[in-house]
């Protein structure tokens, strides 16, 4: 395969020259630097990269160029080559225009000019962008193919787990010319799917999770069986903790068993996030925070499953499903929450075939021109009914109150009232799915007048509230009725400590019955369910796990 491509974008021919000529010395070896005069130039150039199976590692744009600005060449860019890092060249007087683009490309960094000498202002800012650039599995599985059927639930959960883990690859259906080649290659029949074909060539049949990762250059073992801090759980909350954990120089891994940014990693567009004014995807929040982790030094375990907590002396024991162990000083429960399974009859039957739980990105190109239904009255399903709006050719929203104003932000309110595409249908439930191979229709009744009626879609997106993952904490740390882990203040009723409490001091405020065991995020009870302050309490966290291994 041909090196990997450094492209740099800019109208001024001297500028161009100049910069090509300080990358050739130093990454030519390694690197094709391609330079173009204009954006459109540069996603011709990138067009054609695309179609040869090549790979793009750094995108260097001017921002000052007519017709197409430095930072909209790279938000076109960037759905031709995401995983590529981005910079902005830029004059001292631009610098409003730089951070901006912070926020609307997602970029990497922006260079001042002049940017010489280069082995000071430029080369160590292209050195950690490429390094980041190379250590990522978007780098590593450039041409990951997945074969299947297309209302199949094995294969959407292949799919599912390579786009929520950041991986890409391309689909091909079974029963087409290129599918059926590789089924054939592979010894595979129709009945195999999925089948997973890596750049490498090797097949997997039907792969587990577990299988899946490894192939993809996902870390699935511990590198050692002792930490400081072991944190479970990879969405804002446990990304927070190993962040703040591993920067501060705590040996952390961070345990997760699907994939990092649990349900904000899915939000199509996350506005109401400090620092990001023109809002910011679930999954470049998650990439950026599971990279700052990396950097930092913290081990990300994936598809591996804690079921067991103990109390070992000082230390405390985590099991696996698998019946592996490994054990820390303190541990950090950032488990979060998931979507209440749709009770409807039927529904159940079309999981993963018309029936979603979640905002399912690999699926709404497939929802163009056509009908789709979510169920939910929270900022999540806001989030979706907007999303899916710019595919489908109506969003039906299932609201079982009066209005949106309960449960869902303003912002989100108002979008939905703007959009022509997204209809609110208030008091209405689904009480009912069929279909064949995949859902074909939903069952709907209005609560206040019992109207029923029959809607033909294929399409369910189910957001009803949401249930903490914490059967496996029953009898060893507190929680409310409701499944949620009881800290800090709340665990001491009429001047008693919790059960069982060893220390001579109160829990700490994150700190749950079990000393040395912290809660952040949505799986503490009395949470504020916010990506924000999931990250504030993950970094909490870290300071009171501080704290206790102080005093020990």
């Amino acid at each position: 395969m041909a090196n990997p491509v450094i492209l740099t974008v800019d109208d001024d021919p001297v500028v161009s020259r100049a910069v090509a000529r300080d990358l050739r010395r130093r990454y030519g070896e390694r690197y094709r630097v391609i330079r173009a005069g204009s954006g459109p130039e540069a996603l011709e150039a990138l067009r054609e990269i695309k179609l040869r199976g090549e790979q793009v590692a750094l995108l260097l744009a001017d921002h000052r160029m007519p017709g197409m600005t430095g930072i909209e060449f790279l938000e076109a860019a960037m759905d031709l080559f995401p995983a590529a890092r981005r910079v902005l060249l830029t004059a001292y007087a631009d610098t409003d225009a730089a951070i901006e683009a912070i926020n609307v490309v997602d970029l990497d960094h922006y260079l001042l000019k002049p940017w010489h000498p280069p082995e000071e202002k430029l080369y160590p800012v292209v050195d950690g962008l490429l390094e980041t650039w190379a250590a990522t599995p978007d780098a590593a599985m450039a041409e990951i193919r997945v074969v299947g059927h297309r209302w199949s639930a094995p294969s959407f959960k292949v799919r599912d787990f390579l786009a929520r883990n950041l991986i890409p690859y391309r689909w091909l259906l079974s029963d087409e010319p290129e599918g059926a080649r590789l089924l054939a290659a592979a010894g595979a029949t129709e009945a195999d799917v999925p089948l997973v074909v890596t750049d490498e060539g090797k097949t997997l049949i039907s792969p587990t999770q577990a299988e899946l990762a490894g192939a993809v250059g996902l870390t699935v073992e511990p590198t050692t069986d002792f930490y400081d801090l072991v944190v479970i759980g990879g969405g804002p909350a446990g990304l927070g903790s190993a962040v703040y954990a591993a920067s501060e120089g705590l040996r952390t891994i961070l345990v997760e068993r699907r994939a990092t940014g649990g349900q904000a990693g899915q939000s199509s567009r996350i506005e109401n996030y400090l620092g990001f004014p023109d809002g910011v995807s679930g999954a470049q929040l998650t990439d950026r925070a599971r990279r700052q982790a990396l950097k930092f030094g913290a081990e990300l375990l994936s598809t591996r499953e804690v079921v067991g907590l103990t109390e070992a002396g000082g230390a405390r024991l985590l099991r696996f499903d698998d019946g592996a162990e490994i054990a820390a000083h303190t541990v950090v429960l950032a488990t979060g929450v998931s979507y209440r399974v749709l009770a409807a009859p039927g529904a159940s039957d079309f999981t993963g075939r018309g029936v979603f739980y979640g905002a399912v990105s690999t699926e709404a190109p497939s929802c163009v021109d056509q009908e789709v239904y979510i169920v939910g009255g929270a900022n999540s399903a806001g989030q979706a009914a907007v999303y899916f709006s710019r595919y489908a050719a109506k969003v039906h929203l299932l609201v079982r109150g009066p209005d949106l104003t309960a449960s869902m932000s303003r912002y989100l309110i108002d979008q939905i009232e703007r959009s022509d595409r997204v209809v609110v249908h208030t008091h209405t439930e689904v009480v009912g799915a069929a279909g064949g191979d995949h859902l074909e229709q939903l069952t709907l009744c209005n609560s206040r007048t019992g109207e029923r009626r029959t809607v033909d879609t294929s399409w369910l997106f189910v957001f009803i509230g949401a249930e903490p993952r914490t059967d496996w904490l029953d009898g060893v740390v507190t929680r409310d009725p409701r499944g949620f882990v009881v800290t800090g203040p709340d665990l001491v009723v009429d001047g008693k400590r919790p059960p069982g409490w060893s220390l001579s001091r109160d829990p700490y405020h994150l700190e749950t019955s079990l000393p040395g065991v912290f809660a952040a995020g949505d799986v503490r009870s009395q949470s504020v369910k916010r990506v924000a302050s999931a990250v504030g309490e993950g970094a909490m966290a870290v300071s009171l796990v501080h704290r206790y291994l102080e005093a020990q």
